[in-house]
């Protein structure tokens, strides 16, 4: 069996080291002759850097690394294309280092091509000068391949000044290539996030969004057949069911895929079932919106938004369900017919992205060396169906939130505030969940499905019968066999449970 390219991001390594390569090369031909100026967002570990440096063997005419592949006999491999590549890879923290960032990446490019560029104090120059110079050079029209073209912005997200700051930076420079339009073949831009282009592609207005373009869906990230095919020798008696529910479920509007960096590492790691991509890196700023925010956890399970929110969004007025979709932690579970347009129904991907993120979550919120056995025990009960137990424990869990979630607001006075925290525990367990669970008549708080039984919760702050309100409304009728009903009444001086009530159906 061929090697594993975990974390190889070159195509002619992948291809004269003999590693596992699954073929885009169709995908990159039909986006070649279908477009001018391309933009390509996908979260990060996805295959993007790999897919811009296998267009950038294609454009450079290396018919040798496509040798069995499906491009080898449909591109004229005669004709190459001088081609700049940006790559945005070390730390941006000022306009200054932008521009010393910006000079580097020009300066490698230079050498690469043969080129010396005169203009030595303005990047945005140099990059004009660099690609009409290729241009005559080679006597060829350019090819720019931009890779990460945003992690400048991202990396100062949680200080929005320098991030505007930089964001202007990159804006005038990426005007140049829409100036340079009479010397350009292509234009293909990858990144984690869209910006508006308002606020950053003003000057590059002619850009086309394949990011949801059903056509180029499977464009990065491995497929059901993938892992059916060309896996099959890897995957010999894993069960592939578990696979798909902890590492499928992302919709780009194409196939639903996996992410490589999972499988990849899956499979190296001897078939443990673990966060491989969430371990990669979360933005601390993602839980500082959902703390500042008072934002309602369970509110994650069914999202509805219209296409705009999920296509960019725009620093100064960050809205958290559009980052949490373009950085990957929720996808498009369904379309939605509309009247002003399509809509998508927003969710966590898989039971992965699921666990980890209300892991995460519940770690910001939570202090202490309990959580871990509070989780396990947690799941143990309900896995049993022992809720008679389950009180002192989750009482255990309350007492274990920091005090410094309570200071200067009255948060302890909303249902949503614990529905949140017993929702991100239950959630980071892996059990499935409902939240707001609609039945003809109403809504039940929470609602778990474990080991064959069904559990209803509904929660009251100070008084109030929660018990008693399940059983009124019937919100139980939907479901059959074993089903528990539980009522949980919170103090908010306490900060903690007051009366625990269930019943058994």
């Amino acid at each position: 069996m061929k090697k594993l390219p975990v974390g190889i991001q070159t195509f002619s390594e992948i291809i004269h080291e003999d590693y596992l390569y699954i073929d885009k090369t169709e995908i990159a031909r039909n986006l070649i002759e279908s477009f001018k100026y391309v933009f390509l967002s996908r979260p990060r570990r996805f295959g993007k850097s790999l897919f811009l440096d296998t267009l950038k063997n294609i454009f450079e005419g290396k018919r040798e690394l496509f040798r069995g592949l499906l491009i080898e006999e449909q591109w004229n491999w005669e004709v190459t294309y001088p081609v700049i590549k940006i790559s945005f890879s070390g730390g941006v923290y000022s306009r200054e280092t932008l521009r010393k960032n910006l000079f580097y990446i020009l300066n490698d490019n230079q050498e690469r091509l043969d080129i010396t560029c005169a203009e030595k104090e303005d990047p945005n120059q140099c990059f004009a000068e660099l690609i009409k110079k290729a241009s005559q050079k080679y006597h060829q029209k350019v090819v720019i391949l931009i890779d990460e073209y945003d992690k400048p912005i991202l990396d100062n997200i949680e200080n929005i000044p320098e991030a505007l700051v930089i964001r202007d930076g990159m804006r005038d420079f990426y005007t140049k290539i829409k100036e340079s339009d009479e010397y350009l073949r292509f234009a293909f831009l990858t990144g984690v996030s869209k910006f508006s282009k308002v606020s950053l592609f003003s000057g590059l207005n002619n850009l086309e969004d394949i990011s949801l373009n059903p056509d180029y869906g499977n464009v990065c990230g491995y497929t059901q057949l993938d892992l059916e095919s060309s896996f099959a020798p890897y995957l010999e008696g894993v069960d592939m069911e578990q696979v798909k529910r902890w590492y499928n479920g992302y919709n780009f509007l194409g196939d639903r895929v996996y992410n490589p960096f999972d499988i990849l590492l899956f499979i190296k790691n001897h078939y443990v079932f673990d966060n491989y991509w969430f371990e990669t890196g979360t933005p601390r700023f993602l839980v500082e919106l959902i703390k500042k925010n008072s934002y309602f956890l369970p509110g994650f399970l069914n999202i509805n938004v219209n296409k705009r929110l999920v296509n960019s969004f725009d620093i100064e007025n960050l809205d958290l369900e559009t980052i949490l979709f373009q950085t990957g932690y929720l996808t498009i579970k369904r379309l939605i017919p509309s009247g002003m347009g399509v809509r998508y129904e927003l969710g966590f991907p898989n039971k992965e992205v699921q666990i980890s993120f209300n892991e995460y979550i519940l770690q910001s919120m939570t202090s202490g060396s309990q959580k871990e056995l509070i989780r396990s025990e947690l799941l143990d009960l309900i896995e049993a169906g022992e809720v008679e137990r389950l009180e002192p424990v989750i009482k255990r869990l309350f007492a274990s939130i920091a005090y410094n979630n309570f200071t200067n607001n009255d948060i302890e006075r909303y249902e949503g505030f614990y529905a949140s925290v017993l929702y991100a525990c239950f959630a980071s367990i892996g059990v499935e969940i409902i939240a707001e669970d609609v039945s003809n008549k109403g809504r039940i708080d929470l609602t778990l499905k474990a080991g064959g039984r069904t559990f209803l919760f509904e929660f009251k702050v100070t008084d109030g019968e929660p018990l008693e309100q399940i059983k009124r409304m019937k919100y139980y009728d939907k479901y059959s066999g074993e089903r528990y009903l539980i009522g949980i009444v919170f103090d908010p001086k306490a900060r903690n449970i007051s009366r625990f009530e269930w019943e058994k159906l």
